[in-house]
């Protein structure tokens, strides 16, 4: 046991380091940790003293992770999970019937809930709590079981478990589309006015994106307007504010209710458009296993 100890990094270090390499920021890591910034970066310079290497380069004032802080970061948090999880069935876990699912706010908001509804019907000993945000899995310092978010954004080391079918469209309310003949001509798209979504980071296929594919490169999209909230978007479509791209999980009930039409009929399919993940190191458990059948269900 003597050896490995001796092997063994400061173990102050570890929970720092681990957050900053998962993060890409030592800012949040420290305020997930509720440390200072400075703080984050003495126990990290310490940790690379001890190891000999470089775990991240600072530049322009940011720090980016190196080879090996990647992969020193990934079998850190792979450790500490599983630690956290021996931990957990020591103690005994009050709560294996309670699944957090991390969800991005807008497939919540127009497509989950109805699933859930469903779900609670057939499980009902078994508790949804919901945590929603715009932003990837990997800047979420809650903890989750399940999380479904749109299919290339970042994942860190969570354990991929399916993807799953969608297709993007363009919509938009009736009125809009009240003093012109439809479905519109695809080549017209640009001459309308567009709504945009400009999300950050930009892994969210957009206008220019998706007219290209379908033919119409190069358009130039003057009438338009930009909203950093999808959810915001989509209202302002309802509102009649121009035409924006639809997923049909996310639109579907709205065209279904009529407060959305599709003024084309084009449409392009998106194969592995949604992503399902299970927590990185955490262990399997039946309510998990049983809302992730749920989830496979209803979106493959």
């Amino acid at each position: 046991m003597d050896k490995y100890i001796k092997s063994l990094p400061p173990l102050a270090t570890l929970r720092p380091f681990e957050a900053a390499a998962r993060l890409e920021s030592f800012s949040r890591a420290a305020d997930e940790l509720h440390l200072t910034q400075a703080a984050i970066s003495r126990q990290i310079r310490a940790l690379e003293d001890d190891l000999g290497v470089m775990l991240f380069e600072r530049r322009n004032r940011g720090v980016f992770v190196t080879r090996e802080g990647r992969e020193f970061g990934r079998t850190v948090s792979q450790a500490l999970e599983s630690i956290a999880s021996s931990a957990q069935t020591l103690r005994g876990d009050p709560d294996d019937q309670r699944v957090i699912l991390f969800c991005q706010l807008c497939e919540a908001f127009y497509w989950l809930m109805p699933q859930l509804a469903d779900f609670n019907r057939r499980h009902p000993e078994i508790e949804i709590q919901l945590a929603t945000s715009t932003r990837p899995i990997t800047e979420f310092t809650g903890r989750f079981d399940v999380a479904l978010q749109t299919n290339g954004r970042p994942s860190g080391g969570h354990r991929l478990m399916f993807t799953a079918y969608d297709e993007i469209f363009p919509v938009c309310s009736p009125a809009y589309v009240s003093d012109v003949m439809t479905p519109l001509n695809l080549a017209s798209l640009p001459t309308h006015r567009l709504l945009h979504h400009r999300a950050e980071p930009a892994d969210w296929l957009e206008w220019e994106g998706w007219l290209s594919v379908m033919g119409i490169a190069n358009s130039s999209l003057d009438h338009s307007a930009a909203f950093d909230s999808y959810p915001l978007l989509l209202q302002a479509a309802v509102a009649g504010h121009g035409i924006a791209l639809g997923w049909r999980r996310t639109t579907q009930r709205l065209i279904d209710n009529g407060e959305l039409i599709r003024p084309v009929v084009e449409s392009l399919p998106q194969h592995d458009a949604i992503a399902l993940y299970t927590r990185q190191g955490a262990s399997r458990h039946a309510a998990s296993d049983a809302l992730l059948g749920c989830l496979r269900d209803v979106t493959c």
